[in-house]
């Protein structure tokens, strides 16, 4: 029997004992509240014993529970440090990324304005070059005009000179601009 039953016996024998009366005693066998009092007793230290186990099985699990607690704390702190890192790496990987291709573009800008530079000198230098060869041709046909004037002068003279010297020594023949040119 447990300690609950006993006590509760107790309580039975004691409600259950004759009145005296005029008085709020009662009367109760000895012997048998004795008894029931040397079974508490002998039963006393199991269900303390067991108290006891379920006390320490209680603050073991507390204790498991409080570790378990803190791992998943101390867990929890590496997981969030970790983020944290794996973030701040995102944001220099972004930070250098967005830094290269500003420098890219800042030199893709630079080379295009050299280029460009430079075709534009080497355009200047060539319609430099192709004036003066322009100037060149524009003086050279003005003295080919110049060489056809005097050999058409030249052969409008010999002309008059044959045609004034008439019948006087041989013919002289000048062929024709169209004749055999």
């Amino acid at each position: 029997m447990d300690l609950t039953s006993r006590l509760s016996e107790l309580e039975e024998l004691v409600r259950d004992a004759k009145s005296m009366p005029l008085s709020s005693s009662a009367l109760v066998n000895r012997d048998e509240v004795l008894d029931l009092i040397e079974a508490l007793k002998t039963s006393l230290p199991d269900e303390i014993k067991q108290a006891r186990w379920v006390v320490k099985d209680r603050e073991e699990l507390l204790a498991k529970a409080r570790r378990d607690a803190e791992a998943m704390v101390e867990q929890a702190r590496a997981e969030q440090l970790r983020l944290a890192s794996h973030e701040a790496v995102m944001q220099r990987a972004k930070d250098e990324a967005e830094r290269i291709l500003q420098e890219a573009e800042d030199d893709a800008r630079k080379l295009r304005l050299e280029a460009e530079d430079y075709v534009d000198a080497k355009l200047a230098q060539l319609e430099g070059t192709l004036q003066k060869i322009l100037e060149e041709m524009i003086a050279s046909n003005d003295g080919l005009s110049r060489t056809i004037d005097q050999v058409v002068g030249g052969r409008e003279k010999l002309r008059g000179v044959a045609a004034s010297l008439g019948g006087i020594g041989p013919e002289l023949h000048l062929p024709e601009e169209d004749e055999e040119a």
